[in-house]
């Protein structure tokens, strides 16, 4: 596909807004995007101009988005065909830009978390790698000088390729529900930080799908896209409500929606409000979910402490053993 990268949040959620302004104002869609497409970044141009060929030759927002590759995420393909369906394209995609906006913060906020850390982790290898070049062969083996500092360098710059790919590999992992997902979930504050962050957003897809009136299939299938670990098959969910069940059981039934989230859909079920509810916790588990994750970056500032606490100690006794041992020359 020629489109294969995700457009950024930032600049996703403002032109999403935009959009939705003008739709509000009385613009039409083709005009109002033509204007974006104009003043879009060169690199994202591409894409827009697909998403107004599209919609040039009558398509609906969700299928001309759909033209553009990977550079709409699925929640807003799938409120872009909410939109289409209730002809309220203003209402879902301002909708969708909040909810883009909200994500955005919390990404700031877990970077800024992380912070402090990661200078900690860079002085502590920093260090390592200056006294290397000063000829101390701090690891054991036998990096000394600039040429051992080369290799230090290349042996830290292999495991943060390691380290991107792995946190990648994790991801897909986690959403696929199998062995790794069962063991992070165990780890603390990591896996707790992680449910509770995949369950918010698939309340809020939810709610936002709810709130537009669609179904409870197409409900579900639009929060799973959002959360891929929470997603079910909709044929599966579908038998189950056309046997009677109500939307709690046959979420239920499948085994993977935490009991939160069920509780959630059975209050909101008998009160007549599940997008109401549905918003509410998704915001309880936000909130949440930025707890655990500051413990959790907490928690690895002290390992990074102690880390360096270590290497430092190190550092101190190999020097020390080394005048110990000139000492002793001396004397014999």
């Amino acid at each position: 596909m020629r489109f294969t990268r995700p457009m950024p949040t930032r600049i996703l959620s403002g032109l999403l807004r935009r959009v939705s302004i003008a739709l509000a104002a009385g613009i039409g869609i083709r005009r109002a995007w033509e204007g974006e497409t104009q003043r879009a970044p060169a690199r994202w141009r591409g894409a827009l101009e697909a998403v107004k060929a599209g919609l040039d030759a009558g398509d609906g927002l969700a299928a001309a988005f759909a033209r553009a590759g990977a550079t709409f995420p699925p929640l807003v393909l799938g409120m872009a065909a909410v939109g289409d369906h209730t002809g309220h394209e203003a209402e879902a995609l301002r909708d969708v830009a909040n909810v883009l906006d909200h994500a955005e913060r919390t990404r700031r906020e877990l970077i800024r978390a992380l912070i402090r850390p990661a200078l900690q982790l860079l002085l502590a290898a920093a260090v390592v790698g200056w006294f290397i070049f000063l000829g101390g062969d701090l690891l054991g083996l036998g990096l000394k000088g600039f040429h051992g500092l080369q290799v230090y360098l290349g042996i830290l710059a292999g495991v943060a390729v390691a380290a991107l790919a792995g946190w990648w590999w994790l991801v897909a992992a986690w959403r696929r529900r199998g062995l790794v997902r069962a063991v992070l979930e165990r780890v603390p504050l990591v896996g707790r930080a992680a449910r509770l962050a995949e369950a918010a957003a698939w309340c809020r897809a939810a709610a936002l799908a709810g709130a537009a009136g669609l179904d409870a299939g197409r409900l579900v299938k639009l929060a799973g896209a959002v959360a891929p670990g929470l997603a079910i098959p909709g044929d599966v969910l579908e038998d189950r409500l056309r046997s009677g069940a109500t939307l709690a059981e046959a979420l239920a039934a499948s085994g993977r929606i935490p009991p939160r989230i069920l509780s959630a859909v059975g209050v909101g079920e008998l009160t007549g409000s599940v997008p109401e509810v549905l918003e509410r916790h998704a915001g309880e588990f936000d909130d949440e979910a930025r707890r655990a994750l500051e413990a959790a970056a907490q928690g690895v500032a002290w390992g990074i402490w102690a880390a360096t606490a270590v290497v430092v100690g190190a550092i101190v006794i190999r020097f020390f053993m080394g005048y110990v041992r000139i000492i002793q020359g001396v004397i014999r």
